[in-house]
């Protein structure tokens, strides 16, 4: 099945002609991964690049105590598992799992390397993805060490609504589902703990829960417990 339908939607690869999309089309394959597989773990070979097509990836760290850190959550028509190979690592530092049912195509290392060589502006978009995502985790960072854990939660579910919500009436809708062990990898705390600020912030009034999802039900007030700055 052709892909440069799917391809031309994922933002790097804009602006690339119809024969370098046909090209890139001919050196990826579609590969389906059941929810909760994982795709690849620290230590695994960097060999492949993926490009999300369906369903949702999480890539997580592993802390020195074996706790798990959830790094960020993607979404359809993002790129991953090309920071290794840019960097010249030749094994995964991370772990990618399948949220969901997933579609992803993916790319052969030498296959990468020889395609964005020929595109050098391909290269920079990549790095300059590699350079925010980045950044997402030094403030991340950050936030572990300067905020308590209602600030964290507080910021996630709005970072989760900018990313991933849908607008329902007056509330917004956090349209992925999450459960509160992966609410507390996201920020760094214990379930026990996650669940405590959770029903804390439903109490007040702030957030109701719909299954395994979150709704927003006063974002102002959700900023103000984050000490959010627009």
């Amino acid at each position: 099945m052709e892909k440069t339908w799917y391809l031309k939607r994922i933002n790097i690869f804009q602006g690339m002609s119809e024969a370098e999309m046909k090209q890139l089309d001919g050196i990826t394959h579609m590969k389906h991964y059941d929810k909760k597989s994982l795709i690849y773990l620290p230590g695994d070979v960097s060999d492949q690049v993926y490009l999300l097509k369906e369903g949702r990836v999480k890539i997580s760290k592993i802390s020195e105590d074996g706790r798990e850190i959830t790094l960020v959550i993607l979404e359809p028509g993002e790129i991953f598992g090309e920071s290794s190979i840019v960097s010249n690592d030749q094994t995964r530092s991370s772990v990618a799992e399948a949220l969901e049912n997933a579609y992803l195509c993916i790319i052969s290392r030498r296959d990468f390397e020889e395609f964005i060589h020929k595109k050098p502006e391909l290269a920079l978009s990549i790095t300059k993805l590699m350079g925010f995502r980045r950044r997402q985790i030094e403030t991340m960072l950050e936030d572990l060490v300067f905020r308590g854990v209602h600030e964290r939660i507080a910021l996630l579910l709005l970072r989760l609504a900018d990313r991933h919500g849908k607008v329902v009436g007056d509330k917004k809708l956090i349209d992925i589902s999450l459960t509160h062990y992966d609410y507390a990898n996201l920020i760094g705390s214990t379930r026990e703990t996650t669940t405590a600020c959770l029903n804390d912030f439903k109490r007040e009034g702030l957030i109701e829960f719909q299954k395994r999802k979150v709704v927003i039900l006063n974002e102002r007030g959700l900023k103000e417990r984050a000490k959010y700055e627009d």
